[in-house]
C-alpha cells in the first residue's frame, strides 16, 4: 500500500469533522477570547481552515521559512464571515486532497524543514510532518475550538463518538 493511501481515509474523516466544527463558529463570536493570551475564536477558526494548506507546503517543497528576512512573513488569511471561513476551508481541503492523492512514497520519505528567519526549527521526513505538524496540529486546534464552543454554550459536534450535545445517531 502506498503511504498516501494510509493517509487519505484519515484525511477525509478529519476534514469532515473539522468542517462540522467550523460550521458552528458564529460570526458574532469571532472576536471572543477564552483568555487574554488566547487567539480569538475567529483567528483560531481561520488558522484551522488554513492548516490543510500545509499538505501542499510539505509535499511540494523541501522547506518553508515562515518569517523570511527578504520578503513578507507567511500570513494566515483571516475570514470575516462564517461563509468565507467555510469557503477558505473547502478550497484548501480540495487542493490538499488532490496533492495528497498523488504523493509518491519516495517524496514522503524526503526530509522537510520548518524555518524562521533562516533558522531551522526542525527537519523531519515528510511523512512525519504530515502526521504531526499537519494532522495532529489540526486535531489539537480543533479540540481547542471545541472548548471555545462549549464555553459559549454552542453545541459541540460529535467527532469520534457522541458529544454531550449530539448522540451521534
Amino acid at each position: 500500500m502506498a503511504i498516501r493511501d494510509s493517509f487519505l481515509g484519515e484525511f477525509e474523516n478529519e476534514m469532515a469533522g473539522t468542517r462540522k466544527t467550523l460550521e458552528r463558529v458564529p460570526e458574532a463570536k469571532f472576536s471572543w477570547k477564552a483568555h487574554e493570551k488566547s487567539m480569538s475564536m475567529g483567528d483560531l477558526a481561520s488558522h484551522i481552515a488554513n492548516i490543510p494548506t500545509w499538505v501542499k507546503f510539505t509535499l511540494t517543497q523541501d522547506s518553508i521559512d515562515i518569517m523570511p528576512v527578504d520578503k513578507p512573513k507567511v500570513e494566515t488569511p483571516k475570514a470575516k464571515t462564517n461563509k468565507q471561513l467555510l469557503e477558505i476551508f473547502d478550497a484548501n481541503v480540495k487542493e490538499a486532497r488532490e496533492i495528497l492523492s498523488k504523493a509518491e512514497d519516495s517524496e514522503m520519505h524526503r526530509n522537510w524543514s520548518l524555518m524562521g528567519a533562516g533558522k531551522t526549527f526542525f527537519t523531519l521526513p515528510k511523512v512525519a510532518v504530515l502526521r504531526t505538524f499537519v494532522f495532529n496540529h489540526l486535531v489539537h486546534h480543533r479540540a481547542q475550538l471545541g472548548v471555545y464552543l462549549r464555553l459559549n454554550d454552542i453545541p459541540v459536534p460529535s467527532l469520534y463518538g457522541p458529544s454531550a450535545d449530539e448522540s451521534g445517531m
